[in-house]
């Protein structure tokens, strides 16, 4: 089975106080209207983290500190195993415009399994409740 290397951006409100994180729905592709943390492909060369930063500046248009590492999410697609690391991060300038996505919100903790997220999403959704 084909391996995936992706990354993907957990935007909070603030890395110091987290309240509220950023999700978008898919606006293309099978899992359209699925909700996921925005973010993408690690193209050859690129540092995980450089990759975040080009793939949330040409998803929404504005540029991000990239935090820790929250965890690297493992799972099997019927076609491809996604290996998904995911990061803290914050919006350091510029105003969200969803380029890609149908859809996005801010999400509280209370409110984080109100969406339809995609499978791989849901299991970081479970690693992060606390923390906000």
């Amino acid at each position: 089975m084909k391996t995936v290397r992706v990354v993907a951006a957990v935007i909070c409100d603030s890395l110091d106080n987290k309240s509220k994180v950023f999700a978008t729905a898919r606006g293309h592709g099978e899992y359209k209207g699925k909700w996921e943390f925005p973010g993408g492909k690690i193209e050859e060369g690129e540092t995980p983290q450089g990759a975040l930063k080009r793939e949330i500046k040409e998803e929404l248009n504005v540029l991000i500190d990239v935090s820790e590492l929250i965890d690297t999410i493992e799972y099997d697609y019927p076609d491809f195993h996604l290996s998904m690391n995911c990061y803290w991060c914050e919006i350091k300038s510029g105003t969200i415009e969803l380029i890609e996505a149908e859809s996005a919100k801010w999400l509280t903790k209370e409110e984080l399994y109100l969406v339809d997220w995609l499978p791989a999403d849901i299991i970081l959704i479970d690693k992060i409740r606390d923390k906000i």
